[in-house]
């Protein structure tokens, strides 16, 4: 577990030494590697390591965890903040949660293109030759890694904790030799020459400093993402025992390296090291950024898993690379446009120092929505209010501290991940509207069973031989689709079925406690299924767990039709609703969206779709 934690949650801050001190120094110096811009930058993304990772992360956001499961969609779970009804308190909080899952993908658009593009930058440094060079070797190897994404991640997955093993042994070790070099740089672990170098270079310069030191901390927050896959004591351990200090010694390293030799500021990481081992360094920087990259690909890929599941957005194809790990997914809509993402990325900002304006403001927002979803989370679990406010308000107020400070850096390259956010904030925002309004004319349309097992005694239909599912998106009621059946063609099969997948407000729900059986009458079951965010629904399987937990008759689901409604939804002028734009974009994805039958694993010979006209 502590190798695994290595490789998938520390990939990314893992990698940050290749530019977050360059962009520190830079930022306080004025482009010069003055000695008290080397010792301040030095200072101050040490105890931003302390405060910011190792405090606030580590030893306070861990715990507040959904059943193991953390990431801002557990909490958006764990506050039940996903009813929250429009205009209200917990319906802003919601907003607030979803632009938080939105960073996400524009962290996750930025981190590949900084991380490969950094490490691929030390070419310039042996050989400046090849500086034109940078780009196109980033590109093939981002389309490389893209494009292996549908074989699945099993092969990078294995070498995750290895290399990034080897990859902070190595750069521990090159640090302390910069550190024999110039060993005042130590005075650098005194927290106060940050606070004298910031109180005393100008408010531009600090803002600068404290903007370009963040990427320092870049990708803590995935400590509190992976808390499913690892728990909190391997991530721990794994931070307070390796990642922490082999990262201190570097930046303490470069620092030293720059205090000896202040023309080194073009790369001082790959000034570290010695002339033989620059290409070799260069190859594993290289693949440690890879790993980085698929990290944070992967991550995506289980944040629109959870997202869709807790219905913020459509069903989108989700294919599994692992039949023997859960966790071992492929989303291919969300990695090409990843991949447009992160290619333009690179095109358009060309270095690392221009990526470095857009990467921090993402992050920065990210960490301060989760120190104030983490405080609703205390108080919701009766911590006390002072301590709370104290507590969480001092990391809150250090938050928006570096949030202010990458501001600035908005019309610099800030604007890009900003624009990705609101992208996607949008689009999460629209469906979870949209699917409001289509469940308000459900609800609105939906025949009560008593009312339908009423009609079929009355008017009994003709009952035509086999069995039938009706998915039914509702745990009550008598789907539409079911009604409008029978409408049409006066009949009903001889034994019918329906079934409604819901998702809870958990990670996982225990098979035994999968399937409620009810027998609405002799011919008529209602089942309904219940997951985890973190599990697949699957109709076949659920029925197979109803049968064997539940008592239901094996001969309803044996080679059932399973009939599923196919709804479209036409968008409508001067009706009340969303805005024409939104209506429009919500019809959109629900003609693209995956078929509801296949996102729940029914074999398509079994399928039957009846469609109903929605107007919103």
């Amino acid at each position: 577990m502590l190798l695994g934690a290595l490789g998938v949650v520390y990939g990314d801050i893992g990698t940050s030494p290749l530019y977050a001190f360059k962009e520190a120094v830079r930022a306080a110096g004025h482009g010069q590697a003055e000695p008290a811009a080397v010792i301040g930058a030095v200072s101050l993304i040490l105890w931003a390591l302390i405060v910011v990772v190792s405090l606030k992360y580590a030893v306070l956001i861990l715990r507040a965890d959904n059943h193991g499961e953390g990431g801002i969609v557990a909490m958006l779970a764990l506050l039940g903040a996903r009813h929250a009804e429009p205009r209200s308190w917990a319906g802003l909080l919601l907003v607030v949660g979803l632009i938080g899952a939105a960073l996400l993908y524009g962290d996750g658009a930025i981190t590949p293109a900084i991380s490969v593009l950094s490490a691929v930058e030390g070419l310039k440094v042996e050989a400046p030759g090849l500086a034109r060079a940078v780009v196109p070797i980033t590109l093939v190897i981002l389309i490389g890694l893209f494009l292996i994404q549908s074989k699945g991640a099993a092969f990078i997955g294995r070498i995750f904790g290895p290399v990034m093993l080897v990859w902070f042994g190595v750069i521990a070790l090159l640090g302390l030799g910069g550190i024999l070099q110039s060993p005042q740089i130590l005075t650098a672990l005194n927290p106060l020459k940050a606070i004298d170098f910031l109180t005393h270079a100008g408010w531009g310069v600090s803002f600068a400093m404290l903007g370009a030191a963040f990427l320092a901390v870049t990708g803590g927050e995935a400590m509190y993402a992976d808390l499913g896959h690892f728990g909190a004591r391997p991530i721990r351990l794994a931070w307070f025992g390796l990642v922490l200090p082999a990262l201190v010694i570097n930046y303490f390293g470069q620092g030293a390296v720059l205090l000896a030799e202040p023309d080194a500021i073009e790369n001082p990481f790959y000034r570290l090291s010695p002339d033989w081992a620059h290409y070799p360094l260069i190859g594993l920087a290289t693949v440690a950024t890879v790993i980085a990259s698929q990290a944070i690909i992967s991550g995506v890929f289980s944040l629109t898993q959870q997202a869709i599941q807790l219905g913020f957005l459509p069903y989108i194809r989700i294919v599994h690379t692992a039949s023997d790990e859960r966790g071992q997914i492929y989303v291919p809509a969300v990695n090409w446009l990843l991949a447009i993402a992160t290619l333009s990325a690179v095109l358009i900002f060309e270095t690392s120092d221009a990526l470095a304006g857009a990467y921090g403001i993402a992050v920065s927002l990210l960490m301060a929505i989760t120190t104030l979803l983490a405080a609703l989370i205390a108080l919701r679990w009766g911590y006390n209010l002072i301590l709370v406010i104290l507590v969480n308000g001092l990391f809150l107020a250090i938050d928006l501290v570096f949030l202010s400070a990458n501001s600035v850096k908005v019309f610099e390259g800030g604007w890009y991940p900003l624009v990705l956010t609101a992208i996607v904030a949008t689009t999460m925002l629209t469906w979870l509207q949209g699917s409001r309004l289509i469940e308000a004319y459900r609800v609105g349309a939906r025949q009560d069973e008593a009312v339908f097992l009423a009609r079929l005694r009355d008017d009994p239909p003709i009952r035509l031989p086999g069995a039938a599912v009706f998915l039914s998106a509702a745990s009550k009621g008598i789907p539409l689709h079911m009604t409008r059946f029978l409408e049409r063609s006066h009949a009903l099969p001889a034994r019918c079925t329906i079934v409604s997948a819901l998702y809870e407000e958990v990670p996982v729900v225990p098979e035994v406690e999968r399937a409620e059986v009810t027998r609405l009458a002799p011919d008529l079951y209602r089942v309904t299924l219940r997951y985890g965010f973190m599990e697949d629904a699957s109709i076949p399987e659920g029925l197979a767990c109803a049968v064997a937990h539940r008592g239901l008759p094996p001969d309803f689901v044996e080679d059932a039709t399973v009939f599923v409604g196919h709804e479209t939804v036409i968008p409508k002028r001067n009706h009340q609703g969303m805005a024409a734009w939104r209506e429009t974009l919500f019809a959109f994805m629900m003609r693209n969206g995956e078929r509801t039958g296949a996102f729940f694993c029914v074999p398509t010979r079994q399928v039957v779709e009846v469609g109903t006209e929605i107007e919103i």
